[in-house]
């Protein structure tokens, strides 16, 4: 048995202070397997934090209690996601350069994916457990999470069809993953004998929606698909409820969590849809053991699971399958040996597809600070 991954808030550097292979924590071992975590520690999506670290620190803990990956101790270098892209994809180079980590994973947004991908994914594998917008085809990349044409399509296919939503307002924060899905949301609307007649992109960190609530007032619009990240999405929830306009259109995220619901407060969450690959309440015996696992080793004042947490475990266990299945470290050989890979994790067993995780989406509705489970997509 190999010891654990270091304890949050284990002197380690600390949100933005840079990482370097002086450390003491991060000296090279050739009897371990290190890993780069990029999660955000700050800004919008750093209210996810807790949970992505917790879930992969607990991934971690299984696989060395397993005689960990190739015999090699697995740890985890934790690195802050949310700085800027630039900044991410340098302190990630400046790991793999020095040798100090051997993989990289974790939840951060597509900004900062396709900063770090084309400076590390050559040299080691790197999966990336986001949703995002589609199309990543860089050598040496893997992705867990959904993509709009088997989350997002669907969802609005289904609410069209059973509660006549036919006329979408598009929110986003401004940057590549909303954009994109934008553009797909315009043709998934029009399959669906619908349209969208208006949207309107935000900086990351707005806190002042007054502006797209007039526009969702005088559009015609009876659903509004939301694509905003972490505290942005819950300060629009609230707003958006305090306008009233939860009595008028419903609201649909491909990116909403249990946490996010938390902050949201229950009388703000009326009418809202969440489609993901996992929900917290999923009755399945994968997703119960997860959960005891977790509250076991965390304890109950923990953060709620959410599909974004857990996504950082699905990472962990999908790099070191990849690894294991190739035998070796080499990304070349990761690559070439990827498509005959599967995984177990809370979702139940997984295989890669053309380095995409194969998975089944649920559409999901809020009710209260919970999510039912309303259909399999």
């Amino acid at each position: 048995m190999f010891m654990s991954a270091p304890a949050p808030g284990s002197g380690r550097p600390q949100a933005g202070e840079s990482i370097t292979a002086g450390a003491s924590w991060l000296t090279v071992d050739s009897g371990v397997v290190s890993i780069a975590l990029v999660y955000p520690m700050r800004g919008p999506a750093g209210m996810f934090g807790p949970s992505c670290e917790l879930c992969a620190q607990l991934a971690v803990e299984e696989l060395n209690r397993r005689g960990g990956v190739l015999g090699r101790e697995l740890r985890l270098v934790p690195v802050d996601g949310g700085a800027p892209p630039a900044e991410v994809a340098a302190e990630v180079e400046a790991l793999v350069s020095v040798g100090a980590v051997q993989g990289v994973t974790g939840w951060h947004i597509s900004s900062v994916r396709q900063a770090v991908a084309p400076r590390i994914a050559h040299r080691v594998p790197y999966v990336y457990t986001a949703l995002y917008e589609g199309g990543e085809r860089t050598e040496g990349v893997f992705l867990t999470s959904e993509t709009p044409d088997a989350q997002l399509g669907p969802a609005m296919r289904v609410l069209a069809g059973d509660l006549g939503v036919r006329r979408w307002f598009v929110v986003g924060n401004d940057y590549v993953w909303p954009r994109r899905t934008t553009r797909a949301a315009h043709r998934y609307a029009l399959r669906s004998g619908g349209r969208v007649v208006g949207q309107h992109f935000l900086p990351l960190e707005t806190h002042d929606y007054a502006e797209v609530l007039r526009r969702i007032e005088h559009s015609d619009a009876d659903g509004v698909l939301m694509l905003l990240v972490g505290a942005d999405a819950v300060r629009f929830n609230r707003a958006f409820a305090r306008a009233g306009l939860d009595q008028r259109c419903l609201r649909l995220s491909t990116l909403m969590d249990e946490n996010m619901l938390l902050a949201s407060g229950a009388a703000n969450t009326r009418g809202l849809f969440s489609a993901a690959g996992f929900f917290a309440g999923l009755v399945t015996q994968e997703n119960l053991d997860f959960h005891g696992s977790f509250g076991r080793r965390f304890g109950l004042e923990a953060p709620p699971l959410g599909s974004l947490g857990e996504s950082c475990y699905e990472g962990v266990m999908l790099l070191a399958a990849l690894i294991a299945k190739a035998g070796t470290l080499d990304v070349r050989a990761v690559e070439a040996s990827a498509d005959v890979v599967s995984y177990d994790g809370p979702r139940g067993e997984l295989r890669l597809r053309r380095r995409h995780v194969r998975q089944r989406i649920y559409l999901a509705e809020a009710d209260g600070l919970d999510f039912t489970v309303l259909a399999e997509l």
